[in-house]
C-alpha cells in the first residue's frame, strides 16, 4: 500500500529512548488519510508521539466500506524500498500486481508479505467482481541494516498456525506466539496476531518481556488489559509484560503487534525507509526517471503513481536515540 499523502510527512524513527521499558497503556491518535479513488484509512502509526512499535513503523486500518456500487481500493503502481508490506484482510478481496510478476487475490486470513529490500513496485486494487465489503490492515516493517539491501521478493501463506482459548481464536500472521509460528519471512524479533473473540471470551495472550506490543481493535468493543476501546483504536502497552488480558463483552476482533525495539535509527518518507536523506532522495529521483532498479508493473489499468515534492527540509535520521 501507498502513503497517498501529497505532502508525506517526515519520520525520523528508531532508537531505544522512546520505547516504555516497563508496562504502559497509551492511546494513539489516528488520523484519516484518502487512498486512491474511494477509500479512507485512519493512520495509526507513524503518529504524534509514538514512531513505531518493535520494526513495525506503519498501521493503517480502513473500513469496514460498503463498496457495493463502488470500484473499492485503487492503488496506482508504486515504489518501496528498506521495508516489508504485510497485506491482512478482514473482509473483502485485494489484488497484489507487482515487478517480480507476481499476481495474487488476497483474502481474509491468507497473508502476502513484500520484501521490497532494495526496491521493488507494485500495485494493490479491489477485483472488478467484488465482495460488498472491504476491510483490513495494511503494515509494514522497516528492515535492519543487513537486510535492507536484500532483492526483493514476494511471498503468499494461505495456511497460517492458529491458537484458541476461552472463546478467543488467535492466528498468528507474523513472527511467532506460544510456539506457534508463521510462515512468512522475517528480518527481525516481531510478532503479529489477529486475535477474534465470541461474545464473552477472553484470554490472556501470552508475551515477550523484553518486545514493545502495541493492540489495534478493528471490530466491536474491547478490553484490553482494563482498557475500553472503540474500533480503530491503537493501544501502546510498552514492554516487560509476560501476558495480556483481552476480553468482549460481544463479538470483537483485534490485531496485536509487538517486537524486540528497533536499535537503528531510520528516516522514513512517503514509501521508503532508509538510513539518510541521500538514499531518500536517489529511491525518488530513480523512481521518477523509471530506473530499472523498480522494474514495472504490468497488468494494471492506470497509470504508475507520481513521486511527491521532496522537502526542503534536510532528511537524518534523529528520533529516538538510545
Amino acid at each position: 500500500m501507498s502513503d497517498l499523502d501529497a505532502a508525506p510527512r517526515l519520520a525520523e524513527c528508531g532508537g531505544r529512548a522512546g520505547v516504555a521499558a516497563e508496562p504502559v497503556r497509551e492511546l494513539l491518535q489516528g488520523r484519516s488519510v484518502p487512498l486512491g479513488e474511494s477509500t479512507e484509512v485512519r493512520r495509526l502509526l507513524p503518529t504524534l508521539g509514538r514512531r513505531m512499535v518493535g520494526a513495525w513503523c506503519f498501521v493503517d486500518h480502513y473500513g469496514p466500506d460498503d463498496i457495493v456500487d463502488r470500484p473499492g481500493m485503487q492503488v496506482p503502481p508504486h515504489p518501496h524500498i528498506g521495508l516489508q508490506t504485510v497485506s491482512w484482510l478482514l473482509g473483502g478481496e485485494v489484488l497484489h500486481r507487482d515487478s517480480l510478476g507476481s499476481l495474487q487475490t488476497l483474502t481474509p486470513g491468507t497473508l502476502g508479505v513484500m520484501t521490497a529490500g532494495h526496491g521493488i513496485a507494485h500495485s494493490e486494487e479491489s477485483p472488478a467482481a467484488h465482495s460488498p465489503l472491504l476491510h483490513g490492515a495494511q503494515l509494514w516493517v522497516a528492515l535492519p541494516d543487513g537486510a535492507r539491501a536484500t532483492a526483493p521478493a514476494w511471498e503468499f501463506h494461505g495456511d497460517l498456525p492458529v491458537l484458541e482459548d476461552g472463546g478467543t481464536r488467535t492466528t498468528v500472521f507474523m513472527g511467532e506466539m506460544a510456539g506457534a509460528r508463521s510462515a512468512g519471512t522475517t528480518f527481525s524479533p516481531l510478532v503479529g496476531a489477529d486475535v477474534t473473540l465470541a461474545a464473552g471470551g477472553g484470554t490472556r495472550l501470552p508475551l515477550e518481556p523484553d518486545f514493545e506490543y502495541a493492540a489495534l481493535t478493528t471490530l466491536g468493543a474491547v478490553n484490553v488489559d482494563g482498557v475500553d476501546l472503540a474500533p480503530g483504536s491503537l493501544l501502546y502497552l510498552g514492554c516487560g509484560r509476560s501476558e495480556l488480558q483481552v476480553s468482549a463483552a460481544s463479538p470483537g476482533h483485534l490485531l496485536l503487534l509487538g517486537g524486540e525495539p528497533f536499535d537503528e535509527q531510520i528516516v522514513m518518507w512517503w514509501n521508503f525507509v532508509a538510513r539518510s536523506g541521500e538514499e531518500i532522495g536517489a529511491a525518488r529521483a530513480d523512481w521518477t526517471n523509471a530506473d530499472a532498479r523498480f522494474g514495472e508493473v504490468h497488468g494494471y489499468a492506470g497509470d504508475r503513481l507520481p513521486a511527491p515534492p521532496f522537502p526542503s527540509t534536510r532528511l537524518k535520521p534523529r528520533g529516538r536515540v538510545r
